[in-house]
């Protein structure tokens, strides 16, 4: 938690890991984050001038990113991604980045994606990236929930969950996914 709210994360992800997750996908009006922890990539999405909701489990996480943040600029909403309080086809666009291995299964990871297809709208985009194993990685997740997701088996899984246009693609350290949800008939 100390390093994924520090200067170095932040700048990591304004300069590097948020402009090449998202390249130039449209995100619509309607932005749904899984995961923000201490809401880093939150406050980037802010600045996007269209209604975001970040959806946190922990508590005392979601206690802090409310306070932090202006009112009435994100909608903070503590839940579990696996059984969202959400409408089906609510949200333009859904976005989690590095924490998917926090989720404590694959069976519960999956669960997820099926939860993120359901609230996208038809047409809708998938968009994200998490980490790649190593032994640095495990380091950081002493006494913490680390599953790795496997990018080579990720696309089968988002392709299962119902989305297709699937992109996973990998670079030092970390993969990125990008998938749709098929569009309205």
């Amino acid at each position: 938690r100390l390093y994924c709210r520090s200067g170095h994360w932040r700048r990591t992800l304004e300069g590097r890991l948020l402009p090449w997750a998202l390249g130039s996908t449209p995100l619509g009006d309607d932005i749904l984050e899984v995961g923000p922890g201490p809401g880093l990539v939150t406050d980037v999405l802010r600045r996007q001038g269209v209604a975001v909701t970040a959806l946190e489990i922990d508590p005392a996480l979601a206690r802090r990113l409310r306070a932090r943040l202006p009112a009435g600029e994100v909608t903070v909403a503590r839940g579990d991604a696996t059984d969202m309080p959400f409408s089906d086809a609510r949200f333009s666009s859904a976005l989690c980045f590095t924490m998917l291995h926090h989720v404590p299964s694959p069976e519960l990871q999956d669960r997820l994606l099926h939860e993120v297809h359901r609230v996208l709208r038809p047409g809708g985009v998938f968009v994200g990236s998490d980490s790649l194993s190593s032994r640095v990685f495990e380091m950081f997740h002493w006494f913490d929930t680390l599953v790795p997701v496997d990018p080579a088996s990720f696309g089968a899984r988002l392709e299962a969950a119902g989305f297709r246009g699937v992109r996973v693609d990998t670079a030092p350290g970390a993969f990125r996914f990008h998938a749709e949800k098929r569009p309205a008939a």
